[in-house]
């Protein structure tokens, strides 16, 4: 008896280091024997994560990985080096060797405000995780404070704006959101119903100095996630938007959903209308939004499948604020084309983007008020996708006038980012304000004034993010 209970004992312990402590336990997660040394590549807004076990790096110098990683596109690459050697001049060097190191990537954890997230963020602390935007400096940002919203007028949903066939509703089946939404033990106790008191908007992001993974968590039916993966780049232009409560907002580009999860954890707009015409991309969408927002959100948060280039005209004038965040050629997804042939495919592509993107932009320059907003976004460093569009787009919209993020959005983030230009010999870490120089051999501005641009550099490996905003004269 007592050699089987010895047995049972040291059977038992065996399984109890492979499990996961609950969250409850608010304790240091273990990772499962199965999922040590994976790696997921970064191609949308929810990555996965993984919690490194290991000690922390003494340098910058990014934790090596045992399994081997995706080897780049070699005709994207030989691509990059041509274009982005000429536009980004030294910081292209540097740049470069961060996307090429996808295991140097680091990334954000978005919480959600519609659900209990003590416990997450004690994790995230014990970490090494720190807040990206204190509550002091996001009120700031929104230039609206972080205004309470009772859990009542979440319960009313009163004021549906659109007609009943703008309306796509989210699907009842409980499809994936990604290949990564693998189940994991922080799928477990997640509340079904947000407490009161988190209804005050406020966005918090939590990052870490080195490429640490944390893990994603599964869809489950009727029941909101705690938080969101992404690239916390992706957040600056939400911030940009400035989005108040009461107000109507427009995702002309939205899926898969992160920048409109984002918005919500900012303000309480009467109205956001997320819009995505791929079927594929609008299905990923209303799953996203489904395991964040509560059902108490339904007539307020809607998807729309119209064609983004329409809106100027159907519905002219009638947002606040629009927010672009445009197809590109993704420099991070890109470089590692599954083939060669692909990489060809998608380079011919990417010379028809421009035309795209400024389609997208007049658009919805149409479809917001005067004196409303819009942001224009990518995730490519290409002068062609970014500057050039949104120079293309003001001199066909007189009425529209840029605004310079640089004061507001790069300097204050700069302790987190990179952004071009820099001072020469820096690696993007001292800024200053380009001199005036021309574009395209016609338009002399500062570029800064029509966007600014986030660039990968090691140790500052968020990125790329391109943003403007443009603001419609009254």
């Amino acid at each position: 008896m007592d050699k089987r209970m010895s047995k049972y004992v040291i059977l038992v312990q065996f399984h109890r280091t492979r499990r996961i402590i609950s969250l409850r336990t608010q304790k240091l997660m273990l990772t499962p024997l199965w999922w040590l040394g994976s790696y997921y590549c970064h191609t949308g807004s929810e990555a996965v994560l993984q919690l490194n076990q290991q000690k922390r790096p003494k340098s910058n110098q990014v934790p090596k990985r045992h399994k081997k990683e995706r080897s780049s596109c070699q005709q994207v690459l030989d691509r990059f080096d041509c274009q982005y050697s000429q536009e980004l001049g030294d910081l292209w060097t540097s740049a470069r060797a961060v996307l090429l190191d996808p295991p140097s990537w680091q990334y954000g954890v978005m919480l959600n405000r519609f659900s209990t997230v003590t416990d997450i963020t004690q994790i995230l602390r014990s970490q090494g995780f720190s807040t990206l935007l204190p509550q002091t400096d996001v009120s700031t940002l929104l230039c609206n404070g972080s205004s309470t919203v009772s859990n009542s007028k979440h319960q009313a949903g009163k004021d549906s704006l659109l007609p009943p066939h703008y309306v796509s509703k989210c699907p009842p089946n409980d499809s994936h959101l990604q290949p990564d939404s693998t189940s994991h033990a922080l799928s477990q106790d997640i509340p079904s119903e947000p407490s009161p008191t988190l209804h005050r908007p406020s966005l918090q992001c939590y990052i870490h100095p080195y490429p640490l993974r944390f893990p994603s968590q599964a869809h489950r039916p009727g029941q909101l996630k705690q938080y969101y993966l992404l690239n916390a780049a992706s957040l600056l232009p939400v911030l940009a938007l400035q989005v108040k409560d009461g107000e109507k907002v427009l995702d002309l580009c939205s899926a898969p959903g992160g920048k409109a999860l984002a918005i919500m954890q900012c303000a309480t707009p009467a109205l956001l209308c997320c819009n995505e015409p791929d079927p594929h991309r609008r299905d990923w969408l209303g799953k996203t939004l489904e395991s964040f927002l509560p059902l108490s959100l339904n007539s307020r948060v809607i998807v729309s499948a119209q064609d983004g280039r329409s809106f100027g005209q159907s519905e002219a004038g009638t947002y606040d604020k629009v927010l672009v965040d445009a197809p590109c050629s993704n420099d991070r997804s890109w470089l590692y084309s599954c083939s060669s042939q692909q990489g060809e495919q998608r380079l011919m592509e990417r010379a028809k983007l421009p035309a795209l993107q400024a389609q997208l932009l007049r658009s919805a320059l149409s479809a917001v008020r005067p004196g409303g907003i819009v942001v224009y976004s990518t995730c490519t460093l290409s002068s062609s996708e970014n500057y050039a569009v949104v120079e293309t787009a003001l001199k066909d919209c007189p009425e529209a006038e840029p605004e310079d993020l640089w004061e507001e959005i790069a300097v204050p983030f700069s302790k987190y980012f990179a952004f071009s230009p820099a001072r020469p010999g820096h690696g993007g870490e001292t800024l200053h304000k380009p001199s005036l120089q021309p574009h395209n051999g016609s338009v002399s501005s500062y570029r800064h004034t029509l966007g600014i641009l986030v660039v990968p550099q090691p140790g500052k490996t968020w990125g790329p993010m391109f943003l403007s905003r443009i603001r419609r004269r009254k």
